[in-house]
């Protein structure tokens, strides 16, 4: 397991206290798990995604990520319409320990309020949680 500081954490993204991240890219947010949260889950072997056009609240469980370790609940950083997922993952599930901000990204909201990014963590916020 990384320490810590060797976390990679994007200023670019908001984070949840469930470890999911946010990047709003337009009139969309793309959402994942954060680099802690797939390196305490160890090896990614399946992602489950919510249906395209599902709608969820911010904190409502929308999939899973199972790993060789164990089956972990995915929940929606912002409330919305699932407008996108990653295909990419039904075949390379380990993206998301390789890149979990980039190529292992998982979903695509339509949110219905932007305003929940705010509610959202920044990195420095974020690392102080994760430190205890």
């Amino acid at each position: 397991m990384k320490e810590i500081s060797e976390l990679t954490l994007p200023e670019d993204v908001r984070y949840s206290d469930d470890h999911e991240w946010a990047r709003q890219e337009g009139d969309f947010v793309r959402a994942g798990i954060s680099d802690y949260a797939q390196d305490q889950l160890g090896d990614i072997i399946f992602v489950e995604f919510p249906e395209i056009g599902e709608t969820f609240e911010k904190g409502e469980e929308c999939g899973t990520v199972e790993s060789v370790k164990t089956v972990s609940e995915l929940y929606m950083p912002v409330g919305g319409e699932v407008t996108a997922v990653n295909e990419n993952l039904a075949e390379h599930p380990e993206m998301v320990n390789n890149e979990p901000y980039n190529g292992g990204w998982m979903i695509e909201i339509r949110p219905t309020d932007f305003g929940e990014m705010d509610s959202l963590m920044g990195k420095n916020a974020y690392l102080k949680m994760l430190k205890g």
